[in-house]
């Protein structure tokens, strides 16, 4: 039986569209699977979405449904909200951060660009 699985999009810092495509069917989880995976009430859960935080969609009966990266973002969330005592917006700009951080690094590594032949570090 094989799913058909749309590309999953994403912005980049250049404003251009980077498109993921699935290797093998990865499924969704639902919002009691991500619960009992990262240990968060389903409730905070809620609360991450509705701020934007954790992507989710909802499902034809409305539930949620998560990508397979939501656990790990959630504990990145944790990490953030206990280790730097950060508040929720300011969870949502470290986040962004790190993103923007991971796609400079890997546009260095595609380059070939070491990280001691660029002037600003």
């Amino acid at each position: 039986m094989s799913t058909h699985h749309p590309p999953r999009t994403s912005a980049t810092a250049r404003n251009t569209t980077v498109v993921h495509y699935a290797m093998v069917p990865v499924p969704a989880l639902g919002l009691d699977g991500v619960a009992r995976r990262s240990g968060l009430h389903p409730e905070l859960i809620r609360r991450l979405v509705a701020l934007g935080l954790v992507d989710a969609h909802r499902d034809a009966s409305g539930q949620l449904v998560f990508p397979p990266s939501a656990p790990a973002t959630l504990a990145r969330i944790q990490r953030l909200r206990t280790g730097l005592n950060l508040n929720y917006a300011s969870i949502g700009l470290v986040l962004d951060l790190l993103e923007r951080i991971s796609l400079l690094e890997a546009a260095l590594r595609r380059s070939g660009t070491r990280s001691d032949q660029l002037p600003w570090i």
